[in-house]
């Protein structure tokens, strides 16, 4: 077992700043968020402690509103938004998160600590942070 190798954690690339909205909101208000935010991803809230995370995002409104012709007043973020959620854990090397978004086509994932989600990773934090540090090219 090589000792030496470097590991870098999905905490040391996860973005923090994210942004949540509840179930309830309609997807005109998911809009004016996303919008505030410069964000096109929220993460939806649990109805109750049993629930799980969702997530809402602009191809997901697109496909399921504005394809459909759907009115986005009349359309609440519980009915389109996608869950539950593959998360990945602040511990996990960044190596194996990468493999995961491979095997499932992930753009983005939650990471989760004690049920609660406390970040969010995607490929490009994968590369452009933990792949860079890793290389020593950067």
């Amino acid at each position: 077992m090589n000792t030496d190798k470097k590991i870098i954690r999905v905490r040391d690339v996860m973005k923090t700043d994210f942004h949540m909205i509840d179930g309830k909101a309609t997807v005109t208000d998911a809009i004016r968020v996303m919008k505030q935010h410069r964000t096109s991803m929220l993460f939806v809230k649990k109805f109750h402690e049993d629930d799980e995370y969702g997530v809402l995002n602009a191809g997901i409104i697109a496909k399921l509103v504005l394809a459909k012709d759907r009115a986005a007043d009349r359309v609440n973020v519980y009915e389109i938004n996608e869950k539950p959620l593959i998360s990945v854990s602040p511990g996990m090397d960044i190596r194996y998160c990468s493999r995961l978004f491979a095997r499932y086509g992930l753009m983005r994932a939650p990471v989760m600590e004690d049920g609660k989600i406390v970040g969010v990773v995607s490929p490009i934090q994968l590369v452009l942070d933990g792949l860079c540090e890793l290389s020593g090219i950067c």
